[in-house]
């Protein structure tokens, strides 16, 4: 029998063929296409999983993960075609456990959902991507998200618990457990995160997670410069007051939102500073004029302040969909969006943030900058007819560019999109900076030991 043929004989899986069927599961959230995969295919439990990967490592086959299909990297695009593998349906919030203080999801779980089961128990999963209304459990493993609240608490992997894991070759392992402290030798839960589906295909995840924060504010702050917004942050933590949401926006940005939504913003501002605190009800009253009267020293254009939740709501989902409203920035419709993603340390952002923008000015090219102050991490989101040669080759000039300016102020080429496809010369170029080459010739060892038949996620972070 072929690969379809058998493929059809597994239970608990359903099986695509059909060209037209297959067509969305060549493209993910970035400007990547990838081949036309020989099935795609979709389990409903581990075991399906775990039969399918028997199949392909028998017969070689390239097998491509994929979850919400939000990836900015190229990473759930089916480079060789092969065997895609659609969690789509394996998307169940298993248990909930507050007294542990713990969540077991499936990876196909969107996280807004999660939040949303979580909710009713007072609990949270911080991890908070701007795709979080399509983003998954899973996914947002493979590629160690952060998103808008990673300055506080940290990016995914920190709130993983335990994995199942169905390996390349068709075992299922179980990694990881139920508490909040191991010490049992190497760690394979961490090595998990941000392996992009290389390593093997997470089945279930037990995840940590926080009570809701009694109470939230919002500061937005306006600033002609950066530079003092970035150091209202520093001075706010080392005043004990830790940000729950700490963001930046540029000019651009701030056009994208006012016409797309209607939000007013200062005409005369070029870059806009948004702080959430969290406190008890008690006391947020008091921490949040606090914390606005330590930026305030900072001398903003404007400050207001705000507990209104309808409000603050309105606010954060603009920023979490930056990406469709800045699309009004676009020449023309044929011109794609690409997302660059670096981070520094806090201290090196308003260097960093100048050297990208004398950088657009060299290539020719339009940009909107915004990302998370708190934590260093700056999106670039690019606009380009990238079937023009030329452009193409200004865009590659400009994220290299970029990403050399990131790594000089000791800062990285991804912050939390991961490297897919697009990143993997940005990777070679910082490691080489850094003189860790020997960092990428240990990720392929480690890839072939635990995927010796090199069938999952080829041609991802590196050749």
């Amino acid at each position: 029998m072929n690969l379809v043929d058998r493929l059809k004989q597994v239970d608990g899986i359903s099986v695509l063929t059909e060209k037209e069927d297959m067509v969305p599961y060549k493209r993910d959230a970035s400007y990547f296409t990838g081949e036309t995969p020989d099935a795609v295919v979709i389990p409903e439990n581990p075991a399906g999983v775990s039969e399918v990967m028997k199949i392909c490592n028998e017969l070689k086959v390239h097998v491509t993960v994929r979850s919400g299909g939000t990836s900015l990297t190229g990473a759930s695009v089916p480079a060789e075609g092969g065997v895609v593998i659609s969690m789509a349906r394996m998307n169940r919030v298993l248990e909930v456990k507050p007294s542990d203080s713990y969540v077991i999801a499936e990876p196909g779980v969107r996280l807004d959902d999660l939040n949303r089961v979580l909710g009713k128990a007072g609990f949270f999963y911080p991890p908070d991507p701007a795709s979080s209304m399509a983003a998954t459990v899973g996914g947002t493993i493979s590629t160690n998200a952060g998103g808008l609240r990673a300055a506080t608490y940290g990016t995914t992997k920190e709130w993983i618990l335990g994995l199942q894991v169905v390996m390349p070759t068709g075992e299922i392992i179980e990694t990881g457990g139920l508490t909040l402290k191991r010490s049992k030798g190497y760690d394979l839960t961490a090595l998990m995160a941000g392996s992009e589906g290389t390593l093997g295909i997470i089945t279930r995840a037990v995840l940590k997670i926080w009570p809701l924060p009694e109470a939230t504010g919002r500061i937005m702050a306006y600033f002609t410069e950066i530079a003092p917004a970035g150091s209202a942050i520093a001075e706010l933590k080392s005043k004990g007051i830790v940000p729950y949401i700490a963001e930046f926006l540029d000019r651009l940005s701030l056009d994208s939102i006012r016409t797309a939504r209607g939000i007013q913003f200062p005409e005369e501002a070029n870059y806009l500073l948004l702080v959430d605190v969290a406190s008890t009800n008690e006391s947020l009253h008091r921490v949040l004029e606090l914390a606005a009267g330590i930026i305030r020293t900072f001398n903003p254009l404007s400050l207001v302040t705000t507990t209104d939740r309808e409000e603050m709501d309105r606010m954060y989902e603009a920023r979490k969909g930056l990406y469709s409203s800045s699309l009004i920035q676009r020449d023309t419709p044929g011109e794609y969006v690409v997302i660059a993603d670096v981070v520094v340390p806090a201290s090196g952002l308003p260097e960093t943030l100048e050297g990208i923008r004398a950088a657009a000015a060299e290539f020719r090219l339009k940009v909107v900058l915004f990302g998370h102050i708190g934590d260093g991490n700056i999106h670039a989101n690019i606009f380009a007819d990238l079937s023009v040669e030329d452009i193409r080759k200004n865009v590659d000039g400009f994220q290299m560019s970029i990403a050399r300016i990131a790594v000089a102020h000791g800062g990285s080429v991804s912050a939390e999109h991961g490297i897919g496809l697009e990143k993997k010369e940005l990777l070679r170029m910082e490691l080489e900076e850094r003189k860790s080459s020997y960092d990428l010739d240990m990720m392929r060892r480690i890839k072939s030991v635990f995927d010796p038949n090199n069938i999952l996620n080829r041609g991802k972070i590196f050749d």
